[in-house]
Formats: structure tokens, sequence, C-alpha cells
């Protein structure tokens, strides 16, 4: 199986700015994830959101289970708390030195169904791994980081160090050329953006694309490798955008 990717070669997925995904990226971005709705207000202006719309919106959001209010205060929820750990891992993924091997998690449980199968597949890619087989999933063991308990109950991990030579696994469990052409897309994207809301709408597309960076070894990824480019591109604006919020 090969990783999904938000955007095909040479082109950028921009989907237009809604009240709901200024709120989420900006309570994304923000440490503590929460905000005072007076600063709410006034952090969605430069994006073309009233006030009405805004308070209209975090309501919704509310009541679907993606905020928690506290008086006048709104933050992420338990669900999105997780998301965000995810998008902050994407851009700061934790690495070490690669030895050669391998991390392989081989799936053991038999008779789930559909979803339950399917959840499983998205749990997996969420932790960069990618099937080289139906029930075998594996990546370069270059991530300081420990697999879900959760996991021990569906499948068994391992350490291997396979025959192939590294760049040519890499190139069959992902589609990195495909990767990094949509990548550089999206840096020129984001360097022709002037408006507040171009330039927003550019990285909430840069943060999906990184969480499919499988984040390897610089040893085996091709020549010009734009992830680390990409990084920093997002971390700086995000630096920007929460640096303005409650000044």
């Amino acid at each position: 199986m090969r990783m999904n990717v938000s955007v095909q070669p040479g082109e950028v997925d921009l989907p237009p700015l809604s009240a709901r995904s200024v709120v989420l990226s900006l309570l994304l971005g923000a440490h503590p994830p929460q905000l005072p709705v007076k600063e709410l207000v006034r952090a969605v202006e430069p994006f073309g959101v009233g006030g009405s719309t805004l308070r209209a919106a975090l309501s919704r959001m509310v009541a679907a289970g993606d905020l928690r209010r506290t008086d006048a205060v709104y933050g992420l929820s338990d669900r999105l708390l997780a998301r965000q750990r995810r998008q902050d891992d994407a851009v700061e993924a934790r690495t070490r030195a690669w030895d050669g091997h391998w991390e392989m998690v081989v799936i053991t449980a038999t008779g789930r169904g559909p979803a339950e199968r399917a959840d499983l597949r998205a749990r997996l890619t969420t932790l960069r791994l990618a099937e080289l087989r139906e029930g075998v999933w594996l990546r370069p063991a270059n991530l300081s980081r420990t697999l879900p308990e959760e996991l021990e109950q569906v499948a068994q991990s391992y350490t291997a160090r396979p025959d192939r030579p590294a760049r040519e696994l890499a190139a069959q469990l992902w589609p990195l050329d495909t990767w990094a052409v949509a990548a550089r897309a999206l840096l020129a994207r984001v360097e022709a953006a002037d408006r507040p809301a171009d330039r927003f709408t550019a990285f909430t597309a840069v943060v999906r694309h990184l969480l499919a960076d499988p984040v390897l070894p610089p040893e085996i990824l091709p020549a010009d490798w734009p992830g680390e480019a990409l990084c920093a591109a997002y971390a700086d604006y995000q630096r920007q955008i929460t640096g303005s919020i409650g000044h």
C-alpha cells in the first residue's frame, strides 16, 4: 500500500476558507490550545470572518464536540488535542540516527470487520508506517518513539533488516517523487500569497501535506528533498500567527 498524498503533482489543493477552519487552525497552532472569544474575534478578522459568523460557528463546534467552552474561553476537545499532537509531530518529528534497521508491525488479529480494519490501517498510517503486503507494515527505525500499547492486542512488532536496498524499498512504500513535487508547489504558492487569507489557506494545505511526510532518514531520501523547507516555512508562519494573538 502506498501512502496518500493531499495533492497531485504540480497542483495544490486549497479548500475555501470557513469560520470553522480558521478557528481550528488558530487553536491547533496555539499552546495551550485555548483562546478567549474576544481574542478569537480579533484574530479571525483578517480572514474575512465577522463576529456574528464566528459566534455561530463556535456554537456549532461546541455542539459537535470540536470545542469545549469554559466561561468565555474556547479550547480544543480531547479528540482534537490528539490531532494537535499529530500536527506538532508532523512539523517537529523527533528523529534519531539511523543504523539501517526497520520497524516492522505484523497484524495478528483475525475476524475484524471492515470498519475495524480501516481504523487500524489509518492508525498505522498515522504512525508513518507503510504496508509492504497485506498485514505487514514497516518503516526505517529512525523515529524516537514507542508504538502505542493498544497495538499489542492486534499486532506484533519486530526489528528487521531487509535484504533489499533501503532506497529501493522506500521508493516502493512511499510515492516520494509525487510528495516532493507537491511540496515544492506548496512552497511556491506560499511564497506568492500576499493576502492573509491566501497565506492561511495555503498553509492549511501545507499542514495536511506534512502529515503525509514519511520522515525518512536523509541517506535514503531523494536529492533535494523539500520536507525540511516545508516544515521550516510552516513553523515560521505559525510563530507569526500565534505571536500576533493577544498583542
